[in-house]
């Protein structure tokens, strides 16, 4: 991707350092901590989704603990929808933040504003980070604060003089800090905004004289001040947007933050929610006016509920769009990937239904409890309502499919299409064997297996003979000796 390039008077173009080097002891987890999931995505998705939103030129992540498994899921996360480069530089050994931060140095141009985010802080937002880059102006360093009541393990924010609004003087890491020190309230978050050419240099200028021996990226502070650069504090009074991930506590801690958001932004949007601390919000979820959604239930992927649809209690639906009107009972299952799902206007779905990819239903459709329907199409007011399997069919207006019955659409390898055209009635208990039609108007009687096509307005049945045997004896249990 063509790189911008900043003239006289214009903004410099972000670049954005991510770091995700760290092992995440506490996580107790073999799996790399930035990729740990919030709201179904990894912490490291959200952090360079952000970065998106920020019109990032490039994205420079620094790995380090399972760095083949990070920059794996970077490559499958991140593909040609991504308006930005994106580069992966190593961190071997992981020496502190400022030895992190040394790794992406000729990764960046020197023409921008570097933002420096980390990749287990995933709920930092962007406007944010924009009143922090405008707070940069292209030649300050920009440093996001917090008030915290119990600052204990973060790095002071030191001001001059005794207002505590003074021009900042420097970080304290909680270690090197004195007590007097560590009685300030403002800490610094991790997050700053620099321009990039001032950065490489304070970088070049970083030692471990330390209680860590680490070098830290703070100490960039006292040098910009030692050059005259005003640092400035940009402070904000949210603590979920500057939070980390360290333990799973931490994360489910955070994953609720994440989802009161979606709920409250669904709530000021109309949504009527049964409970806002019981609701997942895992992807796009685009809500109508008068849409009702009970408690417990998982969206996923991209999810459309249309004009006065109703949802039921713990629901799953991925992938699909429920159109006006639609209700869908408690405990239904729906998933979409690859093919989509769509559920007509007016239609009756579930409770314990299962709608999978392909599945097409249109308005006023009924698919009862423990009915499963896979890549087949309904048509207007088809009626499905227990224990029954529709897979690859094709299914006309007013169809009646009854219970227990289902189409045999495979032969162990090819799959095939059943075709049930308009006003058919299918008894209970039935097996289509595909490929076959079934003639409008036709009935199947109960119990009938089907492996032919039938005539329109025919009665089709295809089952043993009944025999009756009078007076037949059950056999009785030989009594114990």
């Amino acid at each position: 991707m063509d790189q911008k390039q900043s003239t006289p008077g214009q903004t410099p173009p972000i670049d954005v350092v991510i770091m995700a080097a760290g092992k995440g002891t506490r996580m107790k987890s073999r799996l790399p901590k930035v990729l740990h999931r919030i709201a179904g995505r990894p912490l490291l998705q959200h952090v360079m989704d952000t970065a998106a939103h920020l019109q990032a030129r490039k994205v420079v992540v620094i790995t380090g603990h399972g760095a083949t498994e990070v920059e794996a899921a970077i490559a499958l996360n991140t593909g040609a929808e991504a308006h930005f480069s994106i580069e992966c530089v190593r961190q071997d050994p992981q020496l502190g933040t400022g030895h992190a931060v040394q790794q992406a140095v000729p990764a960046l141009p020197d023409d921008g504003v570097v933002v420096v985010l980390s990749g287990d802080v995933p709920l930092t937002q962007a406007d944010t980070l924009f009143h922090l880059i405008a707070a940069c102006e292209g030649q300050n360093l920009a440093l996001l604060t917090l008030e915290l009541s119990e600052p204990t393990g973060y790095g002071r924010i030191v001001r001059a003089g005794p207002n505590a609004d003074g021009a900042v003087q420097a970080i304290v890491e909680h270690k090197d800090a004195s007590l007097a020190e560590r009685q300030i309230t403002e800490i610094y978050s991790g997050i700053m905004a620099v321009p990039a050419a001032q950065l490489k240099r304070w970088l070049a200028r970083l030692d471990n004289n330390n209680a860590q021996k680490e070098y830290y990226l703070t100490d960039i502070v006292k040098f910009a001040v030692a050059d005259g650069v005003k640092v400035v504090g940009y402070k904000i009074d949210d603590p979920v947007q500057v939070a980390g991930v360290n333990s799973p506590v931490q994360l489910a801690e955070l994953e609720r933050a994440f989802q009161l958001q979606q709920a409250h932004r669904l709530m000021e949007a109309g949504v009527r929610l049964a409970d806002p601390a019981r609701i997942d919000v895992r992807g796009d979820l685009l809500c109508a006016h008068d849409v009702s959604i009970d408690i417990n239930c998982i969206f996923s992927g991209q999810v459309s509920l249309g004009e006065g649809a109703s949802i039921g209690a713990h629901c799953c639906i991925a992938n699909a769009v429920i159109e006006a009107g639609a209700v869908i009972h408690p405990f239904t299952h729906i998933d979409g990937e690859g093919l989509g799902v769509t559920v007509g206007a007016g239609a009756l779905i579930g409770p314990f239904a299962r709608l999978r990819p392909g599945a097409q239903l249109g308005a006023e459709v009924h698919i009862g409890n423990f009915v499963e329907v896979k890549n087949s199409t309904l048509a207007k007011g088809a009626k499905a309502n227990h224990l029954a399997y529709l897979g690859d069919a094709t299914v006309g207006e007013r169809v009646n499919y009854g219970a227990g019955s289902i189409t045999a659409n495979y032969d162990g390898a090819n799959k095939h299409r059943t075709v049930i055209e308009a006003d058919v009635h299918v008894g209970s208990n039935c097996v289509l064997v595909a490929p076959l039609t079934l003639g409008a108007g036709g009935t199947v009687g109960g119990g009938s297996t089907i492996t032919k096509s039938t005539e329109p307005g025919a009665l089709s049945v295809a089952r043993g003979k009944q025999v009756s045997i009078a007076n037949w004896n059950r056999p009785v249990k030989k009594p114990k000796a």
